[in-house]
């Protein structure tokens, strides 16, 4: 079997505002079908590394490919394989559902010959039959999210970039949506998604974590959490319970403590705490340790102790 051009290849993408690097030397290859979870805090380059790959920024350094395509010397050529979502509902709230999906159609160059039947595909795809006569500004949100996408997905482009489609959505919304994401990758579409909802992005092939503006992992759920988080996610049963939560916030080697129920969750670093370690250092503040259990770490889990190095990094320079 020949090798597939990859649907993207990013080259030490990086973008400078002036004396502000929004996106750093940022590099990573996605293969056609993948669903790319693409995580981080405001401001960290999420939002500024898609409209490089849309061709909306021109990279200051770096370079990206988008099914072989060059991002700097071809984007007009690669417009009409991506799709884009933006984080601000971009659609006409006073046209009806039909009318924005046709009013894409024009926009994308659909064929007159094709364009009816494209658009009944994906108002039954979306669940929007029903409402293609409502006007838009009246929908629930969960519904105009399921409209914007699929005017994303009009001109069936194999490879779509959707900039935090879920914020302020219910969560029935958001299972919705993501029903909708998983069925056009199951189609070979290549999605990368920016999102701030961990669980969703547990369900992606591979995420890639941003913070200030450097890519610190890029993996699948499972590989990131075995590398960087193989026992230092633990819960303590301690009293007093808030007190030690609060001491540990403070304390070296400690990515975060929180509450979780009637434990104290910390993700610690390994190479600096041992159980018995840390039990002796509590025990010699007068913190009652009954006892320090291994958990099973998640992807908040990891961002929180790769964010904490990020930082210890940013100090140590």
């Amino acid at each position: 079997m020949a090798d597939e051009t990859p649907s993207l290849e990013v080259m030490g993408l990086t973008k400078t505002f002036g004396h502000f690097t929004a996106v750093d030397h940022v590099s990573f290859t996605v293969q056609p079908g993948e669903v790319i979870g693409y995580l981080g805090p405001n401001g960290s380059g999420k939002t500024t590394t898609i409209r490089m790959l849309c061709g909306l920024l021109t990279p200051t350094e770096g370079t990206a490919r988008i099914l072989g395509l060059d991002v700097i010397k071809q984007s007009e050529a690669i417009k009409p394989h991506i799709g884009y979502m933006s984080q601000k509902f971009s659609l006409y709230d006073e046209l009806t559902v039909l009318e924005n999906l046709q009013f894409y159609a024009g926009i994308y160059e659909i064929p007159r010959a094709t364009e009816k039947a494209r658009i009944q595909e994906i108002l039954q795809t979306a669940g929007l039959e029903s409402r293609a006569k409502v006007i838009t500004g009246s929908l629930a949100g969960g519904s105009r999210q399921r409209l914007a996408l699929g005017c994303a997905m009009l001109h069936r482009p194999p490879v779509l970039f959707l900039d935090e489609p879920t914020s302020g959505v219910d969560p029935v919304a958001r299972r919705e949506f993501w029903d909708l994401i998983y069925q056009f990758a199951s189609e070979g579409t290549t999605v990368l998604i920016t999102t701030h909802y961990m669980d969703e992005a547990e369900h992606c092939s591979r995420v890639g974590f941003m913070y200030r503006s450097k890519l610190l992992a890029f993996d699948s759920p499972r590989v990131l959490k075995s590398t960087y988080l193989s026992g230092a996610a633990w819960d303590l049963a301690a009293s007093p319970l808030l007190e030690t939560v609060e001491y540990l916030s403070g304390m070296e080697g400690i990515a975060q403590a929180s509450l979780h129920g009637d434990r104290a969750h910390v993700i610690i670093d390994p190479k600096r705490w041992t159980p018995k370690q840390l039990t002796q250092a509590l025990s010699e503040k007068n913190f009652d340790i009954q006892s320090i259990e291994t958990v099973e770490s998640s992807l908040e889990d990891v961002f929180t102790l790769l964010a904490h190095r990020g930082k210890a990094s940013l100090v140590d320079r």
